[in-house]
C-alpha cells in the first residue's frame, strides 16, 4: 500500500484536500495554477496522470523487494529535494523503484544515491554522504535535485507521452527557481534532451543549436551554465564508464559556475 497524503510521511506536504491531475490537462492546469515550490510539490506527489506509471509504482509498493519487505513504501510521484532557492538544479531521468520510490525522497534508498550523494558531500554541497530516508537529516548546500518524469517507471523507461505529461510539473518548477539557479547539472541524454524543451516552455531563449550529449558536455542559456554528467546509474558506475573523479569534477564546475565554495 502507498502512503496516504496527510498520514504522516517524512516531507509529505500533500494532504487530502491536495488537488489531483488525472491527465496531462490537468498537469498543465495544476502546475501553471501553483503559488510556489510548495504547493507545488505537493500537487506533484498525488499526480496520477499517467495510468501505466501509477500501476507499476502502486504494485511495486505492494509487492516490494524481499530485502525492504517489512518497510512501509511511498509509492507515489517523488518532488524535488533541496532548498526553495538553489543556486545548482540536479536534473535526474526518474525515481527508482526500490529508491525514491520506496523512500519518497530523490536518489534516496539505491545505489545511485549512494554515488550522487556522495560525491555531492565530497565537494561540499551536502552536509552527509549517505541518503537512506526522507527523515535522515540529510540537507543540500545550494542544490535542488528532481527530475523530468516523477514516478518510478517500468525498466527505468518513461514513455514520450510520458514525459511529454509530466513536462507540466517541471516547467512550473523552472519558472519559479530559474531567478535564482546559476547552474543546471543534467544527469544522462534523458535529461539532457528534456531540458531544452522545458526551458523553452518557460519563454527562456535557448542556444540555436544545442549540443549533443556528452560526459562533460557545456551549453550556455540565459547567462547560466548547462553541464552534462553521465547518469549515476550502476550501469555506468560499475562498469567504469562514470568514476568518482569524473562526478565530482561536473560538480565542482557547476559549483564553481554558481558561485558557491567547494572543499
Amino acid at each position: 500500500m502507498y502512503a496516504v497524503p496527510g498520514s504522516g510521511w517524512p516531507g509529505d506536504l500533500a494532504t487530502p484536500r491536495t488537488p489531483v491531475a488525472a491527465d496531462a490537462a490537468d498537469v498543465g492546469r495544476l502546475a501553471a495554477s501553483a503559488r510556489d515550490l510548495r504547493q507545488l510539490d505537493a500537487r506533484v506527489t498525488v499526480c496520477r496522470a499517467c495510468p501505466r506509471l501509477v500501476a507499476w509504482r502502486e504494485q511495486v509498493a505492494d509487492v516490494k523487494r524481499r530485502a525492504f519487505a517489512d518497510e512501509p513504501y511511498w509509492g507515489r510521484p517523488v518532488s524535488g529535494f533541496g532548498p526553495p532557492d538553489p543556486r545548482i538544479l540536479i536534473l535526474g531521468l526518474a525515481p527508482a523503484a526500490h529508491g525514491a520510490n520506496r523512500t519518497g525522497r530523490m536518489f534516496t534508498g539505491d545505489r545511485s544515491g549512494d554515488w550522487l550523494y556522495a560525491a555531492l558531500y565530497r565537494v561540499g554541497l551536502a552536509n552527509r554522504p549517505t541518503a537512506v530516508s526522507a527523515g535522515d537529516g540529510l540537507e543540500l548546500n545550494g542544490v535542488r535535485i528532481t527530475a523530468p518524469v516523477h514516478c518510478a517507471p517500468p525498466a527505468n523507461k518513461p514513455t514520450t507521452v510520458e514525459r511529454d505529461t509530466c513536462r507540466g510539473w517541471l516547467t512550473r518548477e523552472l519558472e519559479l527557481l530559474w531567478p535564482g539557479v546559476r547552474a543546471v547539472v543534467v544527469l544522462g541524454a534523458f535529461g539532457w534532451n528534456s531540458l531544452w524543451p522545458t526551458l523553452r516552455a518557460c519563454g527562456i531563449v535557448t542556444p540555436a543549436r544545442v549540443p549533443r550529449f556528452a560526459h562533460g558536455v557545456e551549453a550556455q542559456v540565459d547567462g547560466r551554465l548547462a553541464i552534462g554528467s553521465y547518469h549515476v546509474s550502476q550501469q555506468n558506475t560499475f562498469t567504469g564508464r562514470l568514476t568518482e573523479p569524473m562526478l565530482d569534477a561536473v560538480l565542482a564546475r557547476a559549483a564553481d559556475a554558481a558561485g558557491l565554495p567547494v572543499r
